[in-house]
C-alpha cells in the first residue's frame, strides 16, 4: 500500500511539474478567466449522487447486474446523445435546461455504465456466498464494494469531469470542466496548479479511505 501510494504521489508530481512548466500565457496583460463558482455546487452534488447510487444499484443487482442487456443498452449512447436528447424533451415554457438539466444529463449518462463498471468488479457469488443464504449476500457485497469505492472514484473522476465537459458545451452551463479546458487553451499555470492539487488531494483522500475500509 505505501509502494503503491508513493507511486502514485510521484505521478501527481509529475502532473504539477507539468503544469508549472508551461511556457507562459496566452492572456498576457488580461486577467485569467474567473472561475465559475456557480457549478462548484451542482457538481459536487452530481459526483456524490453518482458515487453513491452507483454502489447502491451494484449492492442490489450484484455481480450478475454487469451482464444484463438493458444496462449496457442504457450505457451504450455517448454524452452528446444525452444531451440532446434532454434539449428535444425539456419544456420550452421551462428556459433553458440550466444546471439542473446537466445535473438529469449527467446522471443519465454516467449512472448506466459505472454501476455496470463495478457488478463486474464484483466476485462471482456461486456457490458462496449464496448457499449462506441471502444475508450472507448482503454482507459480502457491502464489504467489496466498500474496499472498491475509493479506487473506484479515484479511478473515475477524470472520467466524469470530461462527461462534464461535453454536457457542459452542448447545454451551454459554464463548469468545471468547462473551466479546466480553459485554463489549458490560455495556459493558466497557476489556475491548473490548483487544479492538479485538488485532484491530488482527493486521489490522496480516496487511499486513506481504502486504507480504512480494509
Amino acid at each position: 500500500m505505501k509502494r503503491r501510494t508513493a507511486m502514485g504521489l510521484l505521478v501527481w508530481a509529475f502532473g504539477l511539474a507539468l503544469a508549472l512548466s508551461l511556457p507562459g500565457s496566452v492572456w498576457k496583460q488580461a486577467a485569467p478567466p474567473s472561475f465559475p463558482w456557480d457549478a462548484v455546487g451542482p457538481t459536487t452534488l452530481a459526483v456524490l449522487s453518482l458515487s453513491l447510487l452507483a454502489p447502491l444499484l451494484a449492492w442490489i443487482g450484484g455481480p450478475d447486474l454487469g451482464s444484463r442487456r438493458a444496462l449496457a443498452l442504457l450505457e451504450a449512447p455517448p454524452d452528446l446523445l444525452w444531451a440532446a436528447l434532454l434539449l428535444a424533451l425539456w419544456p420550452a415554457v421551462w428556459g433553458p435546461p440550466g444546471l439542473g438539466g446537466w445535473l438529469v444529463a449527467f446522471l443519465a449518462a454516467s449512472l448506466p455504465g459505472e454501476a455496470r463498471w463495478l457488478a463486474q468488479a464484483m466476485p462471482a457469488e456461486r456457490p458462496f456466498p449464496q448457499a449462506w443464504g441471502r444475508a450472507a449476500v448482503k454482507r459480502v457485497r457491502w464489504l467489496v464494494l466498500v474496499r472498491l469505492w475509493g479506487r473506484w472514484v479515484a479511478a473515475r473522476l477524470p472520467v466524469w469531469l470530461t462527461a462534464t465537459l461535453v454536457l457542459e458545451r452542448v447545454l451551454g452551463v459554464p463548469g468545471l470542466g468547462t473551466d479546466w479546458l480553459t485554463r489549458v487553451a490560455v495556459r493558466d499555470r497557476v489556475g491548473l496548479t490548483v487544479w492538479v492539487l485538488a485532484l491530488a488531494l482527493l486521489w490522496s483522500l480516496s487511499q486513506w479511505l481504502e486504507r480504512e475500509a480494509a
